[in-house]
């Protein structure tokens, strides 16, 4: 009897072989793509002015060759003193044809993400989120702008992304991006 259940072993594992082997060959014959992640490689802030006049001012960060390569190209934000504006930032990736839209998923996920502004000087701007994800928390795609007196310094703006974290806090999550501006208030 011990010598049938051996034979009845081997008989199944080399019946069984075949499937196995077989499934596996499937899986390598119809692959399934990963989908290609997104880059940022360029950052634009618009601030349009709601009080003293004037027109609006646009200031960009690209670096289309990614880390590592060549340095970034980074615009200088020269606004007015004492001036209100309405600011709105968009993230590209340009390595796509067209550029992929990166502020449109931004704002699909905006429960994740958040931008924070951080000027050198605080009287220098004073910067607020004015849109809000479903938990009103700020998402930071729309500011207003307060500019004070005439100064210069630098504006950082970072993009955290937060899954399933975000709390109104830098803390939690990752840097999508990080991007510091020359700032002159004149």
């Amino acid at each position: 009897m011990f010598r049938f259940h051996s034979r009845f072993r081997l008989a199944t594992l080399l019946l069984a072989t075949p499937l196995i082997f077989s499934a596996c060959k499937d899986d390598k014959d119809d692959p399934i793509p990963d989908e290609e992640n997104e880059q940022i490689t360029t950052v634009s802030y618009v601030l349009t002015p709601t009080t003293g006049g004037g027109s609006a001012t646009t200031v960009t960060w690209r670096d289309t060759d990614g880390t590592g390569g060549n340095d970034p190209t980074i615009g200088t934000l020269t606004l007015k003193p004492n001036t209100t504006y309405t600011g709105t930032i968009a993230v590209l990736d340009e390595t796509k044809t067209p550029p992929a839209n990166i502020t449109e998923e931004i704002l699909e996920e905006k429960d994740d993400h958040l931008f924070f502004y951080a000027p050198t000087l605080a009287n220098l701007l004073e910067i607020t989120s004015t849109d809000r994800d479903s938990k009103n928390l700020p998402v930071g795609i729309t500011t207003q702008v307060v500019t004070n007196s005439a100064g210069t310094g630098s504006l950082k703006i970072t993009l955290r992304h937060q899954p399933g974290a975000k709390d109104g806090t830098f803390a939690p999550g990752d840097t999508d991006v990080e991007v510091t501006f020359p700032v002159k208030v004149q």
